[in-house]
């Protein structure tokens, strides 16, 4: 039996399990917790505790914390536990599912297992086949044809009819004749992290930041042609005291998710969480947006143009957020002081208000005295 062969088969009993639990917790969940009664149909039991200690005629589907088959079935038995015990005699064929498994009984026929702990006593046994993945494996009893597992842990003090295919990082402690076919290993190795030349990851990084470079320019273009104006007054938070909206940023940074999840657990609270929540991001991303339009105001003071402010302060941030280490530190600065200077600008906008934000008042006009009268020509002025 070649690896492949091996691969093949745990593949197979993988998706065997997963039908099997599916199968189980359906089951269990649309039949009554106790035994149906009579018949050779298949019978369901569910509870913390299952023993099946009577007679059953048909298959046996079970799942608790433990399950314990201590009665005679002729058909099959399907269980899901933590702890499973075969003691009794099954005619067919047993698919366990558990932490602890333990079969002191008869199995007529093969089994499917995987489990953390998986034991053959010395009075259980398994006419057939046992295909099984656990952490140790432990056959004290008869295996009646051949053994096939994945095992960190596997020891054969007992019988085994066939072959013995294991895959393991260890050699198995097997006795003398208790094997009567052969005996296959397959060293089984941890995937290793694939071997990337310098030269890719240059290439790699390259690529990321001309995607960069385009994708977020055209953000950035696009930014300062549709809200010019937005961007400015909340860059002007920044020129004149950017370390107050450093400040602020890093308050808001730390306090407003904490209060965030107070009204998110409070129930009552949780739409307007909800709401601030998106408010929150919407705010965060809007940060690469100002830091850029503030970086190409400071580079370029000479240019008013915010479409070009954004652009060229935007390369020069998209460029920071690229290399490595630095990124870090680009990106908190970002957050910090964009977050701040949008936070400083909507407490002077105050749209909560009430009638909004107050306009400079206008200068007084100036009016012409009410019995004034235009001059006639050739008429002196009056006194």
């Amino acid at each position: 039996m070649n690896i492949r062969t091996t691969h093949f088969l745990r593949l197979a009993a993988a998706a065997a399990l997963a039908g099997f639990l599916a199968v189980t917790l359906s089951a269990s969940a649309a039949a009554p917790p106790a035994q149906t009664p009579g018949g050779a149909g298949p019978h369901f039991y569910s509870g913390v505790a299952v023993d099946v200690s009577g007679p059953v005629n048909g298959d046996v589907y079970a799942a608790g914390q433990s399950v314990t088959v201590s009665g005679d079935v002729t058909g099959d038995v399907i269980a899901a536990a933590q702890t499973i015990t075969i003691s009794g005699r099954v005619d067919g064929n047993v698919r366990l599912a558990g932490q602890d498994v333990t079969i002191t009984g008869h199995v007529a026929r093969s089994g499917t297992i995987f489990a953390s702990d998986l034991l053959v006593d010395a009075r259980g046994s398994v006419q057939n086949d046992v295909v099984a993945t656990a952490s140790t494996i432990r056959v004290a009893g008869d295996v009646g044809r051949d053994l096939l597992v994945s095992v960190t842990d596997l020891r054969i003090d007992g019988t085994v009819g066939g072959d013995v295919t294991y895959a393991s990082t260890t050699t198995a402690h097997i006795a003398d004749g208790a094997v009567a076919g052969t005996v296959q290993h397959v060293q089984t190795q941890q995937a290793s992290a694939p071997q990337i030349s310098p030269w890719a990851a240059v290439l790699g990084w390259f690529v990321g930041l001309m995607y960069a470079l385009v994708a977020l320019s055209l953000l950035t273009v696009a930014a300062g042609l549709l809200v010019p104006r937005m961007l400015v007054r909340v860059t002007d938070r920044l020129l004149p005291s950017p370390w107050r909206a450093l400040l602020v940023g890093f308050v808001a940074a730390i306090v407003v998710p904490i209060g965030l999840l107070f009204l998110l657990v409070t129930i009552v609270g949780a739409p307007l969480a909800l709401a601030g929540l998106l408010i929150l991001i919407v705010l965060t991303l809007a940060t690469f947006l100002v830091g850029a339009h503030y970086l190409g105001r400071v580079v370029l003071r000479s240019s008013p143009h915010p479409v070009l402010q954004s652009f060229v302060g935007g390369l020069i941030l998209i460029v920071g957020l690229q290399i490595p280490v630095l990124n870090i530190l680009v990106w908190l600065a970002m957050v910090f002081f964009g977050l701040g200077a949008e936070l400083l600008e909507l407490y002077r906008q105050r749209p909560w208000r009430v009638g909004g934000p107050r306009s400079p008042a206008a200068p007084p006009e100036t009016t012409a005295p009410q019995d004034a009268q235009p001059l006639l020509a050739g008429e002196p002025p009056r006194q």
